[in-house]
């Protein structure tokens, strides 16, 4: 609860201009009401909590995906026949060594 509490205010921070004032506020509220419920000790309402609070961001997550998805057109069309091919040969990345380990027993 407390992760998603952090992602979602940080992520509502930072992408304000993309939700309607009804949309935030319903974020906002459900942030209020799961950092109340976890000063206490009522695993059931945190949960509750924590799936509406996921639920009242959903919104948020979709406009973002979407502004992604929309900034790069062709990025799943261009980059899907090397990122294909790349898998079956050897990466330039890659490192094939031999190690040992080694005892001191000064």
């Amino acid at each position: 609860a407390d992760g998603l509490i952090h992602a979602t205010r940080k992520t509502l921070t930072e992408n304000k201009d993309k939700l309607e004032a009804g949309e935030q506020e319903k974020i906002e509220a459900a942030i209020t009401a799961l950092e109340a419920a976890m000063k206490g000790d009522n695993l059931e309402e945190i949960k509750n909590l924590t799936k509406e609070l996921s639920e009242a961001s959903t919104p948020l997550a979709q406009r973002m995906y979407a502004d992604a998805q929309s900034a790069q057109p062709n990025a799943g069309a261009a980059s899907g026949g090397a990122g294909a091919g790349a898998g079956k040969g050897k990466s330039d990345d890659a490192v094939d060594a031999e190690f040992e380990e080694v005892k001191d027993d000064k």
